[in-house]
């Protein structure tokens, strides 16, 4: 009678391991592509909308007067500029510069997100567009409202910061960009060297001729 063994194969659950590991970095790898570009995209598209307005006295009369991102502060979308350089740098470096360079995507977009919701309060660009309208260096803004466009960069900043998490969690999974292009380390077939001409065959004599070769020298 034989015996059925009950002891398991480790090379299926190796496979298994490996087809996970594979699935996840790219889940995270495609996760991550998008949160870096979308986010950066939304950063300098909101930081050129209108974040504040008001009105200026000028002559009795109120002059309206708008401030839009790029007015009130530019380093939201100086930062989104980082984050999307770091976002393909990231696939240009391998092991310490990989980290390195996640973190620098993670901080850019933590510093966006903060600077646009500083932003989203002032009034100091208005104060100074109202001075330069008017010519009064004490003239101020009068019913000042601010938008929601300053959130919306903060929300872009945000999603550049879950990029450059993913990219220091998962980024030593990720394939660099240089790899495809590095040999592999198989060695490569090696030409056959050539035979000598047959004396007793013009035709390999002529060809041996028309190579540069000397066909009655002895090999």
């Amino acid at each position: 009678m034989g015996y059925v063994s009950a002891v398991p194969v480790p090379q299926a659950r190796a496979r298994t391991a490996t087809a996970s590991g594979g699935a996840g970095s790219r889940r995270s790898l495609a996760a991550g592509l998008l949160l870096g570009a979308v986010g950066a995209a939304v950063v300098l598209l909101a930081s050129g909308q209108t974040w504040a307005e008001g009105e200026a006295s000028v002559g009795g009369g109120a002059l309206p007067l708008t401030a839009d991102g790029q007015d009130v502060t530019g380093l939201p979308a100086a930062l989104a500029i980082v984050g999307l350089a770091a976002l393909v740098a990231v696939f240009a470096v391998r092991r310490t510069g990989r980290l390195l360079v996640a973190g620098l995507l993670a901080l850019s977009g933590l510093g966006a997100s903060l600077s646009a919701c500083l932003g989203a309060s002032d009034s100091a660009a208005l104060d100074e567009k109202a001075a330069q309208s008017t010519g009064d260096t004490s003239a101020t803004i009068d019913a000042l409202t601010h938008t929601a466009w300053p959130y919306v960069t903060a929300a872009g900043g945000l999603l550049i910061l879950l990029a450059g998490l993913l990219a220091l969690r998962y980024g030593r999974l990720w394939p660099t960009m240089s790899g495809r292009y590095e040999r592999d380390g198989t060695p490569r077939p090696r030409k056959a060297a050539r035979t000598a001409p047959d004396p007793d065959r013009p035709e390999d004599l002529w060809k041996a001729l028309d190579r540069g070769e000397d066909p009655t020298r002895e090999t």
